[in-house]
């Protein structure tokens, strides 16, 4: 499947908001109030190393997307790309948008003179991790979250 990556602009925000919903529910979790709109304004604040950027296909549908940003490697004093957030439509995972989506951040980060892309999954997430091995063995590393 052919799709083109762009960034995401302000007239993008109600497809952008319903894969939002999708990929929170895929998660099984809840936007709280305010939240959609936060991270609206990390998108488009130019002074913030925050990005999402939209797949679209051959109809320009909006079919995927994917947020990344920067962050600080303190033992090797570089930054580094964080992939927090890629999904696809279900209906049209395995033909290659995900994948694609993941070469778009992988060349910015290239473009970028940044070494190394991170991202993270859930353990049973077993569709993504076959695309995410073809990149990468999983790392050996135990993520820990606690909510304040």
């Amino acid at each position: 499947m052919s799709v083109v990556i762009k960034p995401i602009a302000r007239e993008d925000r109600a497809a952008w908001e319903n894969l939002i919903f999708s990929y929170a529910e895929f998660y099984k979790t809840i936007i709280p109030d305010g939240g959609l709109d936060r991270v609206w304004g990390w998108i488009h604040d130019e002074n913030n190393d925050f990005w999402s950027d939209i797949a679209r296909d051959s109809n320009g549908n909006v079919v995927g997307f994917v947020q990344y940003s920067l962050m600080h490697r303190s033992l090797s004093g570089e930054m580094i790309c964080y992939m927090s957030d890629l999904y696809v439509e279900p209906k049209l995972r395995g033909l290659g948008t995900g994948q694609a989506l993941i070469d778009h951040v992988l060349a910015f980060a290239k473009d970028s003179d940044i070494s190394n892309v991170r991202w993270l999954t859930q353990e049973n997430n077993y569709a993504g991790r076959q695309l995410y091995d073809s990149y990468t063995p999983k790392s050996d590393f135990v993520f820990y979250s606690k909510k304040v």
